[in-house]
This record gives structure tokens, sequence and C-alpha cells, in this order.
């Protein structure tokens, strides 16, 4: 099977709320911007508008207007609950051809795929079928953990506390824009993912620290097909996106490189052989990380699950309290989800992160990338305000900090300097 050379390389959350992520296995956040205020308590955190309050649409249509067409060539966003909906595009559909955006069209979503895969985990738990606290060895197919990781349990899988090796070094990728536009269609199983970041060393004791990193998911993946007998879509498919009635969003199959509906084409500066410089299209490209980040939707899709979530359509109590359940160990990678009290501190909880960029201020969401899309759900625990957008950035970075924060300024009211 060939191998791709994707570096298996994920932003672990946010400077703030809003930092993309590459799909993969984990590298350093930025720090948080020093000029936002200092959060409060999560227990304390309160939203700061009311649930009735509308979106502010002048506001939300200012943060996508003027796009630097050099480093993003379009944005959907759309944010929903009590208040009402607002939904916009901006830039181009397709620079070849000049087409416009689709609000409704379909995006790579990388690592937001770990929310529907921790749902699914958190539903075999609620079926008494996986035991969070058990060992991950339990459920997994023989010898796809070594022997010194057989005491990591399915919740620390699930929370990044695992202390399992990162992915770095083990795959060709040398991160360059024109390196992915040769190889997106390369693609190679999650067990060969699994093996290759094997090799590498233990990031940390189990439970001691928490650390960003998407091997957990390639494993949680494959907990669910030894556990259910079915493949990892087919669950996806008949837990969650049938009974919501998601018809936009799927699970690739291994070999199935297409983006029928985008909403945008991905695209990505190279340099030619020539020295000059253009687009290459992108859009077609591999879905291998899957379970961790290969999955595609839409943003009415994308809002109408994380409110399902956040509602309690998916889970009993007692498994709706894990996503909220952060574990009190340090952030191995400093990657500061939030600020004040609890910075430094872990801010992933079973699938979902944390965020408190303000004084009572607290959101709960996913962030996620693949090469030329750079994307995010997140919302009020409440679900009285939720927010979607993608990006279609030019490089491989994903898009800058300040457009997505921009976005998310708008949605929730939070300081802009």
């Amino acid at each position: 099977m060939k191998t791709t050379g994707r570096k298996l390389a994920a932003t672990a959350a946010i400077g703030a709320l809003v930092v993309g992520l590459t799909t993969g296995v984990a590298t350093a956040a930025p720090t948080a911007p020093a000029s936002l205020p200092t959060a409060a308590s999560p227990s304390t955190a309160t939203s700061p508008f009311t649930a009735a309050t509308p979106p502010n649409a002048a506001a939300l249509k200012a943060s996508i207007a003027g796009l630097p067409s050099d480093q993003l060539t379009s944005a959907v966003v759309l944010v929903g609950g009590e208040g009402g909906r607002w939904s916009g595009t901006s830039g181009v559909g397709d620079p070849a051809t000049g087409r416009p955006v689709k609000a409704d069209g379909e995006f790579r979503i990388g690592s937001i795929t770990k929310v529907f895969t921790a749902a699914v985990v958190l539903q075999l738990a609620a079926e008494h079928r996986v035991d969070l606290d058990g060992p991950a060895v339990r459920y997994l197919p023989p010898n796809t953990l070594p022997e010194a990781y057989s005491a990591v349990t399915v919740r620390q899988l699930l929370n990044h506390t695992s202390g399992l090796p990162n992915g770095l070094g083990q795959f060709p990728d040398d991160g360059t824009p024109e390196w992915f536009a040769a190889h997106a269609s390369d693609s190679f199983t999650p067990q060969e993912v699994v093996r290759r970041i094997m090799l590498n060393p233990k990031a940390f004791d189990a439970g001691k620290a928490q650390q960003y990193n998407g091997v957990n998911y390639y494993l949680a993946g494959l907990l669910i097909e030894q556990v259910t007998g079915h493949s990892y879509g087919h669950e996806v498919g008949a837990r969650i996106l049938r009974p919501l009635g998601l018809h936009h969003t799927w699970v690739p199959g291994a070999d199935d490189t297409a983006l029928p509906n985008p909403t945008a084409h991905a695209v990505l500066t190279v340099t030619r052989p020539d020295g000059s410089t253009g687009l290459a299209d992108v859009t077609d490209q591999s879905p291998w990380p899957w379970a961790e980040g290969g999955m595609i939707s839409t943003a009415p899709d994308l809002e109408r699950f994380m409110s399902a979530l956040l509602h309690g359509r998916l889970l009993p109590p007692a498994q709706q309290a894990e996503l909220f359940a952060v574990p009190n160990v340090p952030n191995n990678q400093n990657d500061h989800c939030d600020i004040g009290p609890t910075a430094g501190r872990a801010c992933f909880s079973t699938g979902l992160m944390r965020f408190s960029p303000a004084p009572g201020v607290e959101f709960w969401g996913k962030t996620g990338s693949r090469p030329g899309y750079t994307s995010a759900v997140f919302a009020t625990r409440d679900g009285s305000r939720d927010l979607v957008y993608s990006f279609t950035p030019t490089s491989r970075a994903g898009a800058s900090f300040a457009a997505q924060y921009q976005v998310a300024a708008a949605a929730f009211d939070l300081p802009t300097h």
C-alpha cells in the first residue's frame, strides 16, 4: 500500500478559541495573545449575551469581509441558537472559474471528526459495552498496543492523557505545499498509522498530564470496530448521522478522495519548477485521517450535530457529563485553551475542548484542519449560541489566528483587541 508523507501533526488548541488544528498527532499551539482579558474560573463562567440576543449581523459580515486573497480564498460562517440564525460567505468558491462560495456546501472537517468518535464511544459506554476506566487493550484488536501501554484506559485515550507517543518523525512529509500537492491522494491504514507512531518514545506516564495527540483517536476508531463488529463509518452513520438527519455528513471510504459539492475548492500556493508561484487544487485528497480527522460535513449539519450533542439528544446524563469533564492535570504542551487561573492546565474533555477567553465566558467545541480547510464548531454550554465556520487557506499552516478570532469575536461578543 502507498504511504502518505502527510505529517501527523496537530496544533492542539488555541491561543484563543479558534486557532486551527492540523489533523494528526501533536505539536504545540501558540500562546494566547496577551491583550486578551484574564479568564474567570470555568465553574462561574457565563455567556456574555442573553439567549434571546440575535446574532450581530453587521459584525459577522464585517468579520469575513475583505479576506486577504493571497492567504484565504473563502469563508463560510453560520451562527445559530435561541436568538436566531445568521449565515454568510466571503471570497470565491473556485479561483479557477470564479464560481461563488456555497454556504451549505461540503468541507473536510479534520479534527472535528474526533467529536463524532468520542460520542460513539460514550454511547458504547452507556450500553455497558465499554468501561471508560478499563484498559484500552481490552477492546482493541490483539497486538495493537505494545505491552508498555497495557494500563492506558479508554478515558485516557479520549481526553488525551494517555501519554502515548506522537507521530512526529515517522512520516516523510516535508511540510511544504508542494509535497502535499504531489501526494494528496496517498493513503495508508489506521493500523499502519498506529504501528509507525508506536516506534516513537512515550510522551509521559498515563494520567499525569494532557497532550493533544491524534493517535488516541485512531485507537478509539479501532476500538469502535472491535467492540461492534462493524466499520467505524457504519457506526457513525447508524448512531449519529441518520438519527439526526445529517444527510451531508459522512465518513469517506479509504480510497474515496472526492468532495462532490464543496463550499469552496481547497487550493495551496505552490512554487512551480520554473520558480513562479500558483495555486494547486487539493480539494480531492485522501481521507486517511479517518476517526481522527477524515470526515466531511457542512455548516448546517455541524450546527445540528453540536446542538443535539449539547442538548442531550445523543447521550444519557452520565455520559453527557463526560463531555464537560476536564481532567485536573497540567497541559504538557502549554496549549493555553484557557487564560487566567486555569492557563497551562488541561482543557480537553472527552471529545470536546473548553475555552475560556475572557472573564465569565466559557465555550465548548472543536477545531479541525486539513490542507486547504480550517474549520471549527463552538457553542455555549447550554447551546444558546453556536458557531460553525470554515476557511480555505492557501498555506499549510492554515487560516491565521486573526482571521479566525474576528469571526469568533463577532459570534460571541468577545473583545476584539
